[in-house]
């Protein structure tokens, strides 16, 4: 058991747990699971960015999507609900997460972005507000990796972005989004979605979430369906996606690169 984790449980709760696990997984942020003498268990997290997690975690829960209640945090610790999972998405549990974002998009924001800029591991996402999506999705969701990029790549992530005012919508309802939905940010249990975890939270375009989930995931069309999507939506998605193919070249390696020009070929650059 970690004693400095221990000791940040203590200090925020009054009491000290008898056994700390890390859990499983958890590659860009890492979660341990807290077991007090009576059997309690909480969720513990450390790292320079718990703070702003736990803030995104609050407002989600505001508008009703299932999420962990924040039972404490500081800039160092944050302690969140222990909801259950055993399961994952398939059949009646894609008609669930469908409902939960349908909660968690419904909340909206005056402008595109996020009170304060968030990080996943060494990599800042930019969230400083903007009132046009296509800048704000041009200049704080891909710009900002070229310069990690190759210099032929960067140019054609450049010449996207000169392009996003014809290829999305200029002012879409600044949806409360996740941010970085795929399954592995989300808990099951029962056939329904118990929690969405570990947000990226910001406000933008609803179907950022939508397409997200089609990086490692794989949603029936009934999903998509129910979700209220605008047309020409199957589309965009390829532009979404970028970001998260971007994302992990710069935090596991070039053995991302080729889905970023795929998703770039696909657009026809």
């Amino acid at each position: 058991m970690s004693d400095t984790l221990a000791d940040a449980v203590e200090r925020l709760v009054g009491k000290r747990p008898a056994d700390i696990r890390r859990f499983a997984g958890g590659d860009i942020s890492g979660a341990s699971l807290a077991t007090f003498a009576d059997g309690e268990t909480i969720v513990a997290k450390s790292g320079p960015v718990v703070g702003i997690e736990a803030r995104m975690l609050g407002a989600m829960a505001q508008s009703g999507a299932p999420t962990p209640d924040v039972i404490a945090a500081d800039d160092e610790v944050m302690l969140i609900e222990h909801l259950p999972s055993d399961a994952g998405l398939s059949g009646s549990a894609w008609n669930s997460l469908a409902e939960a974002l349908g909660q968690l998009h419904a909340e909206t924001g005056e402008n595109f972005g996020w009170p304060e800029n968030y990080a996943l591991r060494d990599v800042t996402v930019e969230n400083e507000a903007c009132d046009s999506w296509p800048q704000f999705w041009g200049e704080r969701r891909l710009l900002c990796h070229a310069p990690h990029l190759p210099a032929a790549l960067a140019r054609r992530l450049d010449e996207l972005a000169s392009k996003l005012g014809d290829m999305l919508p200029g002012s879409p309802r600044p949806s409360l989004l996740h941010g970085d939905l795929w399954g592995g940010n989300i808990l099951v249990s029962g056939g329904r979605i118990s929690g969405l975890i570990d947000p990226c939270a910001y406000y933008g375009d609803h179907e950022v979430d939508a397409a997200s989930l089609t990086v490692f995931d794989h949603p029936p069309g009934s999903f998509f369906a129910s979700l209220g999507l605008e047309p020409g939506w199957s589309e965009r998605q390829p532009v979404y996606r970028l970001w998260m193919w971007l994302l992990h070249v710069r935090l596991f390696g070039d053995g991302y690169r080729p889905a970023v020009e795929r998703e770039l070929e696909m657009l026809g650059f």
